[in-house]
C-alpha cells in the first residue's frame, strides 16, 4: 500500500461496528498482536485495524512452550500498556486459560476486569457452542466478545499437536456449527486458526460477522499474525502460514554483538559520545 493511502492513527477510530461495515464493503481487515507500548504504537501508526493483546505473550515474552501458563494479572499488565499506546485501532484482549471456562459469572467478572483495568475495548476467548451461555452473559453486560475456533492454543494439551484442524468432515461440520452458534451468542467477530482454506472461506461467507484468519487461507474477511513471527523475532519454530516481513532477530543479534565488540575494544564511547 502506498504511504499516502495507508490509514493513519489519526483516522476515524476502528470499532466493532466499523469492522462489520468493512466486511460488508469487502474491505480486508488487518490485525496483529502487541504486548507493549512501543510495538502497539508502531502498529497503530502503520494503520493496523485490530491490535490483539494475545496470550501468545506466554511464548513471545515469557519464553514458555504454550499459552496455557499466562495469568490474568499478566495479561492485564500487557493489555494496559498496549491500550495506552493505541489511538485508532480496535484493541482486543485475550482472556487467558481458566479465566472463563469455570462458569459464566466468573467469566463476566474477569472480562469486566480486562475492560475496566486495562481499558481494552473487547475480549477474546476460545471455544465453540458450549461457550454460548458465557458469551451471551458477557455481551449482555455490554462487553464486546471475539470468538476463536479451529486450532485453539489454550487446548493444545488436549490436542497434543499443532497440526491443522478440521481435515475430517465431522470436525469440519462441528466448526461450522460452532461458528453459527458464536454469531448467535453475540460475538462481533471470530478468529479461525489453522483449518483448510476452503472451509474457512465457506464459514466467512456464511456469517454476517467478520472472520479473521490465521493459517486459514485468503478467503477470510481479514488476517492476523503474531507480530513476533512476521518480524522474524520469534524463531523457535515457523508455521507454514507465517510470512516473514523482516528478520529482526538476526539484525538485533548483530547489533548487540557489534556493541559488545566496540565496548571491549574501547571504541565506544568516543569523545563525541561523551560529556
Amino acid at each position: 500500500m502506498a504511504e499516502e493511502s495507508r490509514p493513519k492513527a489519526t483516522d476515524r477510530k476502528v470499532t466493532t461496528h466499523s469492522l462489520r461495515r468493512m466486511k460488508e464493503q469487502g474491505e480486508r481487515i488487518t490485525a496483529l498482536t502487541a504486548y507493549d507500548y512501543l510495538m502497539a504504537e508502531l502498529l497503530d501508526q502503520a494503520g493496523i485495524d485490530l491490535v490483539l493483546v494475545g496470550d501468545s505473550a506466554a511464548m513471545t515474552v515469557q519464553g514458555r512452550h504454550t499459552t496455557v501458563g499466562v495469568t490474568l494479572e499478566q495479561m492485564l499488565y500487557h493489555a494496559k500498556t498496549v491500550a495506552d499506546a493505541v489511538e485508532r485501532a480496535l484493541v482486543v484482549g485475550d482472556l487467558p486459560f481458566m479465566t472463563y471456562q469455570v462458569n459464566p459469572d466468573e467469566a463476566l467478572r474477569n472480562a469486566g476486569r480486562m475492560i475496566k483495568e486495562s481499558r481494552v475495548e473487547a475480549v477474546k476467548l476460545e471455544g465453540g457452542a458450549k461457550l454460548s451461555p458465557t458469551i451471551e452473559r458477557i455481551v449482555d453486560a455490554g462487553i464486546p466478545v471475539m470468538g476463536h475456533l479451529g486450532l485453539t492454543p489454550q487446548s493444545i494439551l488436549k490436542f497434543g499437536t499443532y497440526q491443522v484442524r478440521a481435515t475430517e468432515s465431522e470436525e469440519a461440520e462441528q466448526i461450522k456449527r460452532d461458528a453459527l452458534a458464536l454469531q448467535d451468542a453475540g460475538v462481533f467477530g471470530i478468529v479461525i486458526e489453522k483449518i483448510p482454506a476452503g472451509l474457512a472461506t465457506e464459514i466467512s461467507r456464511s456469517l454476517d460477522v467478520p472472520v479473521i484468519g490465521i493459517g486459514a487461507g485468503a478467503g477470510c474477511d481479514g488476517q492476523i499474525l503474531v507480530s513476533h513471527d512476521m518480524l522474524g523475532l520469534y524463531t523457535k519454530f515457523r508455521p507454514r502460514f507465517v510470512r516473514r516481513y523482516a528478520h529482526l532477530a538476526e539484525t538485533m543479534r548483530d547489533a548487540f554483538a557489534r556493541y559488545a565488540d566496540d565496548v571491549r575494544s574501547g571504541d565506544f564511547p568516543t569523545e563525541d559520545e561523551s560529556y
